[in-house]
């Protein structure tokens, strides 16, 4: 059921995923307010989608509801890894220190070489064909 209702949240947006947070840990909009030491009107205005938090607001929400701020802010698929990828970052944090810091190397080898590649092709201009 966690796995089934966390995968729902991410399909929400922020004011629905917020309510339901919400309703799932039995609270009142008053009584996280107080949590959170906002005013009532003010959840109401969250959950309604007519006004949006602030980062630190963000920060007391999530500590309150006791979800890490990513899974209030963002859709599915906004952050993390591809599920594809997911597997292989969990086995290379088991490997040895050395082992990982030489794969944070390569990594980053790669990045680097593929923002290279896509700031050179912003400024160099396509090819034309030459007149025969």
């Amino acid at each position: 059921m966690i796995a089934s209702s966390s995968q729902l949240l991410l399909d929400m947006e922020f004011p629905e995923r917020l309510t339901a947070l919400r309703k799932e840990r039995g609270l009142t909009q008053l009584a996280l307010a107080e949590m959170v030491n906002l005013a009532v009107l003010q959840i109401r205005r969250y959950e309604g989608g007519t006004s949006q938090p602030t980062l630190d607001v963000i920060r007391r929400l999530a500590i309150a509801l006791g979800v890490s701020a990513d899974v209030l802010v963002f859709d599915a698929n906004e952050r993390g890894p591809a599920d594809v990828l997911r597997y292989q970052f969990e086995t290379v944090s088991r490997l040895s220190p050395h082992e990982q810091e030489l794969v944070r190397e390569l990594l980053d080898a790669v990045i680097v070489k593929n923002q290279v590649a896509g700031a050179l092709a912003r400024v160099t201009p396509p090819a034309t064909k030459e007149k025969t």
